[in-house]
């Protein structure tokens, strides 16, 4: 799912004229820009809109009272989940973690489930876990900004013929950094993802 639209994207940089071949060109910036901020925090900010299924060892993914299994992940809502001997697990008998809200983390068995995560025949990919994965429905606003900034400052660098050019205020010279502008940077440390 697009954090950023063709038409923000525009708005932004004040682009009012249309072809089939320049909206192309700028489409092609944003996904890089979006691709590029995933990359960065090793994360997917908009889950997709339909719900797909993760397996899970139940033996390697579960904690050692094998009541929590942890999310390869981040689990923005849950369709079902499927326990490694097949049966289904009710709503009623798992909480997600955090408990405040996505993006869940694991899944921890409560008290009213007898159950543990387990499995009948292999413990790998018994367990399923189906619904919507990434950090949110819908990116953070402060992500959606920081990739239609990004998007800016590959678009800008079409126009640009020199980088890493050193400062010399005095002369009127700025500095092209390479790679991702600090602001960006600093906006997506607070998402990255620590493994």
């Amino acid at each position: 799912m697009a954090y950023v639209t063709l038409q923000q994207f525009k708005t932004y940089r004040g682009i009012t004229t249309t072809s089939t071949a320049g909206d192309a060109f700028l489409t092609d910036i944003i996904a890089r820009a979006q691709q590029e901020v995933e990359t960065y925090c090793d994360r997917v900010f908009a889950a997709s809109t339909s719900a797909s299924t993760h397996y899970f060892d139940a033996v390697r993914d579960v904690s050692d009272d094998r009541r929590t299994l942890y999310l390869d992940d981040d689990l923005c809502s849950i369709t079902a989940i499927i326990n490694g001997d097949g049966s289904t697990v009710a709503t009623t008998h798992y909480v997600t973690e955090p408990r405040h809200g996505p993006p869940y983390r694991s899944i921890r068995l409560t008290g009213l489930s007898d159950d543990n995560w387990t499995y009948t025949a292999a413990p790998e990919d018994a367990i399923q876990v189906i619904g919507r994965w990434g950090y949110a429905t819908t990116a953070p606003a402060d992500i959606q900004q920081a990739t239609i900034r990004l998007a800016a400052y590959i678009y800008a660098q079409k126009d640009v013929s020199v980088f890493d050019v050193t400062v010399i205020p005095d002369a009127g010279v700025m500095q092209v950094p390479q790679g991702m502008p600090r602001d960006v940077r600093e906006t997506l440390e607070h998402y990255r993802r620590v493994r």
